[in-house]
Formats: C-alpha cells, sequence, structure tokens
C-alpha cells in the first residue's frame, strides 16, 4: 500500500501575510504551537517563516519584531508538492535537504502542511500497523549450547565463581614436538 502525504499532513493550517509583523508570527506560533507559517499574498503562497527564521532575524541590531514584516524573514524557495504526492518521495526530500515542512499546496493554495513532527507522526502509525508486525525481524543466531531438549531455546548461564570451583580443572595438553631437523 502506498501511502500519500494527504494521510498525515495537519489541514488545519496556520498561514500569515507578507505583510504582517515579525510579532504577529510570534504569537500565532506561540499560540498555536507550531514552528512553520506558510506566507500568503492575495490568497496565494508566496514562502513559508519559521520559528528559526523568526529568532534570526530578531537577533539583528535594530530589528523591532512589530515594525519588521514576515517577507523580510520569510523563505521565498518553500518546499511545495501537490496532494498526492508520496510520502516516501516528501520525506526523503526533507531529509536529503534537512527542510522542516512541506507545503501542501494545490493550484497556489494551501490544502496542508507536512513537518517533521507529522513525519514522526507517521512513522509511528506504520511501525504500529499489523504489516511492520508481521514482518519478520532478524533472528539472532543460535548456537547449539542455547539449543535444550527438542530444539527449545534455553538461556545459558555464565558460570559463577561459586560453580566455576565445583567442576574439575583441565590438564593443559603436552606441547607437541615439532620434527625437523
Amino acid at each position: 500500500m502506498t501511502h500519500v502525504v494527504d494521510d498525515f499532513m495537519t489541514r488545519g493550517v496556520h498561514t500569515i501575510g507578507t505583510q504582517s509583523p515579525l510579532s504577529d508570527a510570534h504569537r500565532l506560533m506561540n499560540e498555536h504551537a507550531i514552528r512553520h507559517l506558510p506566507v500568503l499574498e492575495g490568497g496565494k503562497l508566496v514562502g513559508v517563516v519559521s520559528m528559526r527564521d523568526l529568532h534570526l532575524i530578531e537577533t539583528l541590531k535594530g530589528v523591532d519584531p512589530k515594525e519588521v514584516a514576515v517577507e523580510e524573514a520569510m523563505s521565498q524557495d518553500a518546499y511545495t508538492v501537490p496532494p498526492g504526492t508520496t510520502l516516501l518521495e516528501v520525506a526523503r526530500t526533507m531529509a536529503m535537504h534537512k527542510y522542516g515542512s512541506a507545503v501542501i499546496a494545490s493550484k497556489g493554495r494551501v490544502e496542508g502542511i507536512f513537518t517533521t513532527v507529522d513525519a514522526l507522526k507517521a512513522l509511528e502509525t506504520l511501525l504500529a500497523t499489523p504489516q511492520a508486525e508481521a514482518t519478520p525481524s532478524p533472528r539472532r543466531k543460535t548456537t547449539p549450547r542455547q539449543l535444550g531438549k527438542k530444539g527449545a531455546r534455553t538461556t545459558a548461564k555464565r558460570p559463577t565463581a561459586k560453580s566455576a570451583s565445583k567442576r574439575p580443572s583441565r590438564k593443559a595438553a603436552p606441547a607437541r614436538k615439532r620434527g625437523g631437523g
């Protein structure tokens, strides 16, 4: 079964306009516990701003978050995919380029966002499915010592100092002489 990004994206996407102040972006992110906001202009996607982008701009001297517009901090080349894109493709691209999010958009309209948190939730869901559990896990090799009666595994016990003293000691075999001449 092929999974698509739509199955795991966040649908109720919060967005912000290009001319909104950085302080508004901060407020939205803090209120909704999110780290990425798609940036819109006239209802169309033009970029994405992250919490990291905001912190970077705000550390510059003379920057007032109430006066600087979001367009000054946003990334214009947001990673955008259409609905129906395979989860494998999105995850692979995000990992390769170290993207924190993918905006799911159709004809410039934002339909969802897929973040690293969504990716971890997808991973959890996929690993918890019966298909994942049915996949055989690599088995450790069984040594003859670990086999008990009728081929059942037993836990091999290591000798303790007490049990080692009860065993008869072995004598070393005499050294062989090399022939030669």
